[in-house]
């Protein structure tokens, strides 16, 4: 059985979910978490730890329905640190990478450029 990897790309405004077959970095999308809050202004702290909170339980969800056996975070910064503080033991333990940048502007294939650089 052929394990999955999730790569979790995100800032305080969205947060996209890719899946790859192991460590490969053939990236397919599988969710895209949009903040509710997010109008193109500038978001509240507030606002930033209820979207990790509802990132944090989508990766959850993740790991309890088996849906992959490795985690990757290429989150910015600040709201990394948010998002893993709603993750459990549990769910850190399959971290196995996590890039404190913001790579939310990029598009799949330059996403897939940069993680090979890194």
């Amino acid at each position: 059985m052929v394990e999955v990897t999730w790569l979790v790309v995100a800032d305080g405004g969205r947060a996209r979910v890719f899946q790859m077959p192991g460590l490969t970095l053939d990236l397919k999308e599988v969710e895209d978490l949009v903040n509710d809050e997010y109008t193109g202004t500038v978001l509240t702290e507030k606002d930033r730890e209820k979207f990790a909170k509802r990132v944090g339980e989508y990766i959850e969800k993740g790991r309890l329905h088996q849906n992959y056996n490795r985690l990757r975070l290429a989150i910015e910064p600040k709201f990394l640190g948010m998002v893993r503080a709603d993750l459990s033991e549990d769910t850190r333990r399959l971290i196995f990478e996590q890039i404190s940048e913001d790579l939310s502007a990029l598009n799949t294939s330059e996403i897939e450029a940069h993680l090979r650089r890194h």
